[in-house]
C-alpha cells in the first residue's frame, strides 16, 4: 500500500487550496527510482475516493466518469460488443461471479480479496399473494423496439428513466417520522440490508418479461426519509404496464432464521458466543453448548424471516437521445453518488451573509430539525448495526445461530460496511451497470477520456505529457526494469504542503494547456446543455 500523506492541523490551508483547485487532498506517495540514472522522483497518486467527506476532488472526478459511462451506453442504436467474461482490472460482474448483481449476499460490496466464485443456494419456494409475471419470448438484442411515425416515416428509438422505491414505514414530515415510536424501523432496516437482492430479482424478472436483453445504468441513493431507492437509465422502451406488473410481482424472501429476539449481546455478563477451534464452530460462553449450525437453523422454516418488496410508487419517463432533458436526467442520476447514505440530505444551514439579519427563531427551528434528523439516523442505525446482512454475517451469533461458513473472529460482530452509520444498511455498490451497457469496463472509459484530452492537445500543437514516462514496464538493455516503484524511504522528511504544492503545479499546468487547446478548437457558443438538474424522484409531486 502506498504511503498516505495525511494533513495535520497546520496544513488546513494547503488542503483547502487543493480542494478548490480540484487536486486530491489525501494523496498516496510513491518513490520512483530510475535504475539508469539513479535519480529518484516522488510521485503523488490521487487517493481515488468516491466520497466527498473523504476527498471531494477525487469524488467529483469519479462522478464525472460515471456520467460519461452513463451517456455512452444509454441511447445506442446498435448492440455494443459483448465484454469478455474476464478482463484484467475489469469490474466484477454477476456473469463472472455467482453472487448478487452488485454486491455480496447481504447487499455489501465484497473487498477484492473476498470476491471469489462460489455457489449461492437460492430457495425456489414461491410465496402466495404475488401476481404472476407477464410472459414474452426472449430476444437477443439490447436496444429495444424501433417506432416509425406513419406520417413522416421517421424512426424513433426511445429509452427510459425509471425510479423504484420501497413502501411506507410510517408517516413522514420533512424526512423525519411524525411518530418515531410507531415507525417500523425494523422493517426499514431489513429492507435496506436486503435491497441489493431485491433489485437483482427485479432485473432478472424484467429481462424475462421485456422480450429483449434489458441494459441499464442504475444508481442507488437515499430518499430524505433514508429509505433506499433506485434511479435507472434503461436502454429501449418497455410498456408501462409490463414494468408495473414486474415490480408488483418482484420480491426477495429471506429464508433465514428468526431475528425477533437477540439471545446474546456484548453487554451480557458472559459475553458473546466463543469460537471453539476443535469443533470448528461457536459455543455458548457459559455452558459450552454448540450453537445450531446454519443448515440446522434453516432446515424446517415455515416462513421467511423477511420479505422485501417494492413500493407502489414507480416513476417511468420516456426520453430520446440527444435532447437536453436526457442530459439533465444523466446528471440527476449521478447527483448523489459522492454522498454517503446518511449524509445525502442535511438540514438547512443557518442564515449567513453580511446582508442578512440573523433570525434567532428561525435558527432555533433549524437546529431542532437537525437534531430530530440525527436522532432518526441514530434510530435506524441502531437496527442496521445488529441485524444480519447475509447468511455469513457475524451478527447471527446475537440470535443464537452460527453464520453460514463460520470462521474465528466473528464474536465482535460483522465488519461489513452495511452496518456502518454512514451506510445504514447499504454497504454495497452505489452504481449498478449491466454488462452490455457500453461494452466497456470503467477502466476503459477512463482511458477513453484520457485519449480525448491527448487528442485535443495534439490538435492544438501541444505535446501532452507521456503517461508512460515512468512505467514499470520500461526496461534497460539487459531486460531489467528501468523504473522501480517503492515506498519512500524518508517520507517523514516530505511535508504535506510539499506534496500538495507539487500536485497543484502539475494540475495547473495541465489545465492551462487543456483550456488553451479547447479554446482553439471550439467554435463560439458551443458547450454542454444548460439548465437545472431536475428532481426526478418518484416521490416528488412534480418532476
Amino acid at each position: 500500500m502506498p504511503a498516505l500523506v495525511a494533513p495535520v492541523v497546520g496544513d488546513s490551508m494547503a488542503s483547502a487550496v487543493a480542494e478548490a483547485n480540484g487536486v486530491c487532498t489525501r494523496p498516496l506517495l510513491r518513490e520512483v527510482v530510475d535504475q539508469e540514472t539513479g535519480a529518484s522522483t516522488l510521485v503523488p497518486i490521487p487517493c481515488g475516493s468516491t466520497r466527498e467527506t473523504v476527498c471531494k476532488p477525487c469524488a467529483v472526478k469519479a462522478r464525472r466518469l460515471r456520467i460519461h459511462q452513463c451517456r455512452e451506453g444509454w441511447h445506442l442504436t446498435q448492440d455494443p460488443p459483448a465484454r469478455p467474461r474476464s478482463l484484467p482490472n475489469a469490474d466484477p460482474h454477476p456473469h463472472d461471479l455467482d453472487e448478487a448483481r452488485w454486491a455480496d449476499d447481504g447487499g455489501n460490496l465484497a473487498p477484492a480479496r473476498r470476491i471469489r466464485r462460489r455457489t449461492v443456494s437460492r430457495s425456489t419456494r414461491h410465496l402466495e399473494g404475488f401476481p404472476d409475471l407477464p410472459k414474452k419470448a426472449m430476444g437477443q438484442g439490447t436496444t429495444g423496439a424501433v417506432f416509425v411515425d406513419e406520417k413522416t416515416g421517421r424512426e424513433h428509438r426511445p429509452s427510459m428513466f425509471l425510479t423504484l422505491t420501497l413502501g411506507s414505514y410510517g408517516k413522514i414530515r420533512d424526512g423525519v417520522p411524525v411518530d418515531p415510536a410507531s415507525y417500523d424501523y425494523r422493517r426499514a432496516a431489513l429492507d435496506a440490508l436486503t435491497f441489493s437482492r431485491l433489485v437483482d430479482r427485479f432485473w432478472q424478472n424484467m429481462r424475462r418479461c421485456a422480450g429483449y436483453k434489458v441494459q441499464y445504468f442504475a444508481a442507488v441513493e437515499a430518499q430524505k426519509r433514508l429509505a433506499p431507492h433506485l434511479h435507472a437509465a434503461v436502454r429501449g422502451a418497455i410498456p408501462r404496464a409490463t414494468i408495473k406488473a414486474v415490480a408488483a410481482g418482484t420480491y426477495f424472501a429471506a429464508w433465514w432464521p428468526s431475528v425477533d429476539v437477540e439471545v446474546y449481546t456484548p453487554d451480557d455478563p458472559e459475553g458473546m458466543p466463543v469460537w471453539d477451534a476443535a469443533l470448528g464452530g461457536y459455543v455458548d460462553p457459559g455452558t459450552g453448548e454448540v450453537l445450531p449450525t446454519w443448515d440446522e437453523a434453516t432446515r424446517d422454516l415455515a416462513k421467511p424471516a423477511h420479505v422485501a418488496t417494492l413500493g407502489k410508487q414507480i416513476d417511468i419517463k420516456g426520453l430520446l437521445g440527444g435532447t437536453p432533458d436526457s442530459d439533465r436526467a444523466v446528471r440527476y442520476l449521478c447527483k448523489y453518488l459522492t454522498k454517503s447514505i446518511a449524509g445525502t440530505y442535511t438540514p438547512a444551514e443557518s442564515l449567513d451573509g453580511d446582508d442578512v439579519v440573523p433570525d434567532p427563531a428561525w435558527e432555533a427551528l433549524q437546529a431542532a430539525r437537525a437534531a430530530d434528523y440525527e436522532a432518526h439516523v441514530d434510530r435506524l442505525h441502531a437496527h442496521t448495526s445488529v441485524l444480519p446482512c447475509s447468511p455469513e454475517c457475524g451478527n447471527w451469533l446475537r440470535y443464537g445461530v452460527q453464520p453460514k461458513h463460520p470462521t474465528a473472529g466473528l464474536s465482535a460482530g460483522c465488519l461489513s460496511p452495511a452496518h456502518e452509520r454512514d451506510n445504514l444498511g447499504l454497504g454495497g455498490r452505489r452504481v449498478l451497470v449491466s454488462r452490455q451497457w457500453s461494452g466497456k469496463t470503467l477502466t476503459q472509459h477512463r482511458a477513453d477520456r484520457a485519449a480525448v484530452v491527448r487528442e485535443v492537445l495534439q490538435a492544438a500543437g501541444i505535446t501532452p505529457e507521456d503517461a508512460d514516462r515512468l512505467a514499470a514496464s520500461k526496461t534497460l538493455p539487459d531486460g531489467t526494469a528501468r523504473f522501480v516503484w517503492r515506498e519512500p524511504d524518508h517520507i517523514a522528511e516530505t511535508t504535506y504542503v510539499d506534496v500538495i504544492a507539487a500536485s497543484l503545479r502539475q494540475a495547473m499546468t495541465r489545465r492551462a494547456q487543456y483550456d488553451a487547446a479547447k479554446q482553439a478548437a471550439s467554435p463560439p457558443g458551443s458547450g454542454p446543455p444548460s439548465g437545472p438538474v431536475d428532481n426526478r424522484s418518484a416521490t416528488a409531486y412534480a418532476a
